[in-house]
């Protein structure tokens, strides 16, 4: 709709994940370290999390396009709490056979695929994202699954990406023997505002304009309503290049954010991104499962 009048050549604040318009701040760059060095090194279990709407699936996105040759992936991203059969999820993520087989024999075959691809070369690589919808039935079945990797040969990799409530899910006593093999985990904060700063220019400047249409104090105010939370920026500055085009002004001022702020407000429309839930007693509870001492989180 505004395109044409800013001069872009793709809307600069869509919604929907787009790898091209991934932008590395201090807390990606560490998140997409972790994905990677999960996947180059010996990591059976890969874990990152982080609140709606963060850039987790972007990263997965990006994950997949510069994926190692060597590495045969499977993706989940349906998961629902009417999830399924786990195994059958599986068998169609990697495009295998499944439709009137029981889940013995569906487990079989994946197995059988496994040691085939790792015959190939190949390590498997498993990224379930949205993983907060698993229960803790799930997610052992992810480790017995994962149980084929004995001795020194790995041949199956999971990552799992997920809301908050994954951390949670992962601390109960239940799952000890899932989380002793999580390699490597991180949180995925929200963006601070000099990286707002950055990460409007840098999406503005991707979509094919070099002169950032967003006065500093519009930026501000954009940071303080969204948290610094990426999704909610992008819907931010979406409504501010809206709002300009139809008033005929080609710069978003702390004026047209506060109109914008005031309309949604008035209409129920707006919310803040989750409070972040990275604590010091969370961290803590997280690192004491991870050595296989679990402790009842706090009330």
């Amino acid at each position: 709709m505004y395109e044409s009048f800013f001069g872009f050549t793709e809307p600069p604040f869509s919604l929907n994940p787009d790898p091209g318009f991934l932008f590395l701040g201090r807390d990606h760059s560490k998140a997409l370290s972790i994905l990677e060095f999960g996947l180059a090194s010996e990591s059976g279990i890969t874990v990152v999390t982080g609140a709606i709407g963060a850039g987790k699936t972007t990263l997965v996105r990006h994950l997949l396009n510069t994926m190692p040759e060597n590495r045969t992936v499977g993706l989940i991203s349906n998961t629902h709490k009417s999830f399924g059969e786990l195994i059958h999820w599986i068998s169609m993520a990697f495009d295998l056979d499944h439709e009137g087989r029981d889940k013995v024999s569906l487990y079989n075959q994946f197995v059988q695929y496994m040691i085939d691809e790792y015959a190939k070369g190949n390590r498997t690589v498993l990224i379930v994202d949205e993983a907060q919808n698993l229960d803790e039935d799930t997610i052992e079945e992810l480790r017995v699954i994962s149980n084929i990797n004995a001795d020194k040969d790995l041949v199956l990799q999971l990552v799992l990406v997920g809301q908050p409530e994954l951390k949670d899910t992962l601390t109960s006593p239940n799952l000890v023997q899932f989380v002793q093999r999580v390699s490597a985990y991180y949180h995925l904060k929200p963006l601070k505002l000099d990286e707002t700063r950055k990460y409007i220019k840098h999406r503005v400047k991707v979509a094919g304009v070099p002169r950032n249409p967003f006065r500093d104090d519009a930026v501000e105010l954009v940071h303080t309503a969204s948290g610094g939370v990426p999704r909610l920026i992008n819907t931010l500055c979406h409504l501010g290049l809206t709002y300009c085009f139809a008033e005929g002004r080609k710069v978003v001022t702390a004026e047209i954010m506060q109109e914008i702020l005031k309309d949604r407000e008035e209409h129920g429309l707006f919310g803040v991104g989750e409070t972040e839930l990275d604590s010091t007693g969370d961290v803590e509870i997280f690192r004491d499962h991870l050595m296989g001492e679990p402790k009842s989180a706090k009330a």
